[in-house]
């Protein structure tokens, strides 16, 4: 077995190894969080090495069990595993962040201030979410994608609703109800894909799939896009998301908003790109993100929460990535996936950030906050991702969405114009959303916040019992824990990183989208006999 094939399994059995290591050890919080750390140092380490064998050698395909293809023109009969340069790129910065995560998450005390959170559980559920992602990314057919998306929603449950407060339950059953939709969607799309071309094998549905009906395509295309829609929060299927995230604790909301959603754009680009090329629906793509883009960053203006407007941020940017698809041609779709891969980076930064900002504000209400600036080290935590979201130049988000308005002029279509210029409208908008969030979190005196005294009418600590949250005085500016702030600089230089390697990066997601889009490679690694590449 070479040592790709021995690599590639890891980021899926690593997690789920030590999930149930971290579980068993869970009365010792030291050897629980050494356990992860490893685990997921490990993981990054992994998907590193794959980084570089994928760009050097090209896509590699593990048949687990050795039930690979066979000479007599049957494809592989067991699991197959598949690393090419998109899901290489995918694992190496989910690593990264969870990786960063859990470090803010130890150093805040993983309970968000409340000493009855079940803590011990926190852990072996955050691995076992890693090990989702893992899956998601390296699954080569349908069924162990769903799978991979059924550990993502069984993990995420528990995370988001841990602590048992009554907003938490509220939000965790809402976003459990909408997976489950999604699921059994996607169950659907999985049975008319089998009964239609009598497998689920990605490699060898792209062999098949042209041979069916284009009205089949179409539809068999359209329930899988609802299903990956959801998960996406591609509207008008993203309502759910700005409710959901938001009450989860600081770490748990990073995770979610860096990587959850980009799960579902991933299967949108492998559904698209290697299963229904020929792009009978781009135009119903190209709406729906273009509406992405202005009702999420709409909704983010009407926000005076920040974690709520991130969310709504969130949801605006998913466009982007959805423009980049739909465009069908290879600028979009390398410019799509570096923004997937900047958009992860930013986005976790930024709700971490929050949660700094919410533990020297005792809030995260716009409406409560002020006075920030006191903390230079804080406010530049926060304005350096801020003014990447909003692409200034030369940060890596103006990199890629350069890219994707040279896609839609490449495009040529009215309604690739259309995309042009509603990118460049929400671009604008972002700033402004930032720009507010700026001014009156950190540059206004907190006196002059519309209910700043609340936060000030003690002198230690007022406890709002309507909406469960601790306000602390102004005391503290400037004592953030090193465990919490470490990780948000350690984000905060990969997302400088993608700016100043953003030649070699934007090559690498070129590269990606010209294998993705040329699908030869992925198939012939499956479906070729002889063992493992």
């Amino acid at each position: 077995m070479s040592l790709a094939a021995a690599l590639t399994p890891l980021p899926v059995l690593l997690p789920t190894l030590g999930a149930a290591l971290t579980l068993v050890v869970g009365p010792r919080p030291r050897v629980q969080r050494a356990i992860t750390l490893a685990v997921l140092g490990a993981v990054t380490a992994v998907g590193a090495a794959l980084l570089y064998l994928t760009d050097r050698d090209g896509t590699l395909a593990v048949s687990v069990g050795g039930w690979g293809p066979t000479d007599a023109g049957l494809g592989p009969l067991g699991i197959s595993l598949v690393v090419d340069r998109l899901s290489a790129l995918m694992l190496v910065v989910s690593a990264i962040v969870l990786l960063c995560v859990v470090v803010y998450a130890i150093g805040q005390g993983v309970r968000d201030g409340d000493d009855r959170q079940p803590v011990s559980i926190f852990l072996p559920t955050y691995l076992s979410l890693a090990a989702g992602v893992g899956m998601a990314f390296l699954a080569g057919d349908l069924f162990n994608l769903f799978v991979g998306f059924e550990v993502l929603l069984a993990a995420s449950f528990v995370l988001l609703t841990i602590g048992g407060s009554a907003d938490r339950v509220r939000a965790g059953i809402g976003y459990v109800m909408v997976s489950m939709v999604s699921s059994l969607i996607f169950l659907v799309g999985i049975a008319l894909v089998y009964a239609a071309t009598g497998t689920l094998n990605l490699a060898e549905l792209a062999t098949r799939t042209g041979d069916l009906g284009a009205g089949i395509r179409s539809a068999i295309f359209a329930v899988l896009l609802v299903a990956f829609g959801i998960k996406a929060a591609v509207f008008p299927l993203s309502a759910w998301l700005p409710d959901a995230y938001p009450t989860a604790p600081a770490p748990i909301t990073a995770v979610f908003a860096g990587l959850l959603t980009k799960v579902g754009v991933y299967a949108i680009i492998r559904a698209h790109s290697l299963l229904f090329p020929a792009g009978r629906l781009d135009p119903v793509l190209l709406v729906a993100a273009l509406l992405t883009m202005l009702v999420g960053i709409f909704g983010a203006i009407a926000q005076s929460d920040i974690k709520r407007l991130l969310s709504f941020t969130l949801v605006s940017h998913i466009g982007f990535m959805v423009f980049g698809v739909a465009v069908a041609n290879e600028t979009g779709m390398a410019g799509a996936i570096y923004y997937v891969a900047h958009h992860i980076i930013v986005m976790t930064t930024l709700f971490l950030a929050a949660g700094l900002i919410e533990r020297q504000g005792g809030s995260s209400s716009l409406q409560r906050l002020g006075g920030l600036a006191a903390s230079p080290l804080l406010a530049a935590v926060f304005l350096v991702p801020a003014l990447n979201l909003g692409g200034i130049p030369p940060f890596s988000g103006f990199i890629g969405k350069v890219a994707l308005l040279q896609a839609g002029a490449e495009n040529g279509s009215v309604l690739a114009w259309t995309l042009v210029g509603g990118a460049v409208a929400t671009s604008l908008l972002t700033l402004l959303v930032m720009a507010r969030v700026w001014t009156r979190a950190f540059w206004r005196p907190r006196v002059d916040a519309p209910e700043g005294a609340l936060a000030a009418a003690a002198p230690s600590v007022l406890l709002d019992e309507a909406e469960d949250i601790a306000f602390v005085d102004r005391d503290d500016v400037g004592r953030m824990p090193a465990g919490m702030l470490v990780p948000t600089v350690a984000l905060i230089a990969v997302g400088l990183a993608m700016t100043v390697a953003a030649g070699p990066v934007f090559g690498y997601a070129g590269r990606a989208a010209a294998e993705v889009i040329d699908r030869g490679e992925y198939i012939s690694a499956v479906l070729t006999p002889g063992g493992d590449r």
